[in-house]
């Protein structure tokens, strides 16, 4: 049983005679009780927090089979190459035919969100629809470099979901692309 006691100081003070007052007590059993209940039901109601992802889907690699290039029409293609120093740089079409020259521009909603959002909505409608009647919709393909960092992969997938880009894929960076990173940060 919990109690509370306020009991006197036991001291005497100067000399009068004065009446004995009895110790208040207060019983702190219920208080208790409730402390317990209230915390083991918001334990058990409360929902922890689940760990927020993204859904990302990786092939197998087969170990045996010569890898084959996979063709996509360049006027669909957007490749974004992740830097260091939180650049990105994208161009449109295959590398050395550019159909857009690469340009450099910042993570977020002025810069490659933007040019994101145009390029979803501007391919299908220069393109139209495929044999299926499916909108011909932009490939975007990320290539992380050495010395970008995961946060960067991270922003940029996150700018994949907010633009609902219909496909992207992220795929190993050539040397001639790193050569235009170097060149183009130089």
């Amino acid at each position: 049983m919990a109690e509370l006691n306020t009991g006197d100081d036991g001291g005497k003070k100067g000399g009068k005679v004065r009446s004995k007052k009895g110790n208040s007590r207060v019983d702190l059993t219920a208080m208790v009780d409730l402390a317990f209940l209230l915390i083991t039901f918001f334990m058990l109601t409360t929902s922890l927090s689940k760990p927020q992802s993204m859904d990302l889907g990786m092939p197998d690699k087969p170990k045996d089979v010569p890898e084959e290039p996979i063709l996509v029409d360049e006027r669909r293609t957007m490749t974004i190459i992740l830097g260091d120093n939180n650049e990105l740089q994208f161009y449109m079409g295959i590398f050395g035919k550019y159909i857009e020259e690469p340009k450099i521009v910042p993570y977020g909603k002025e810069g490659i969100r933007k040019e994101l959002l145009s390029k979803v909505i501007s391919v299908p409608n220069e393109l139209g629809k495929d044999e299926q009647g499916k909108d011909k919709g932009l490939i975007v393909i990320i290539k992380p470099s050495k010395k970008s960092t995961y946060r960067n992969l991270v922003d940029i997938l996150d700018e994949m979901a907010i633009c609902k880009v219909p496909t992207y894929a992220i795929v190993d960076i050539t040397p001639e692309e790193v050569a235009l990173l170097k060149k183009d940060i130089e």
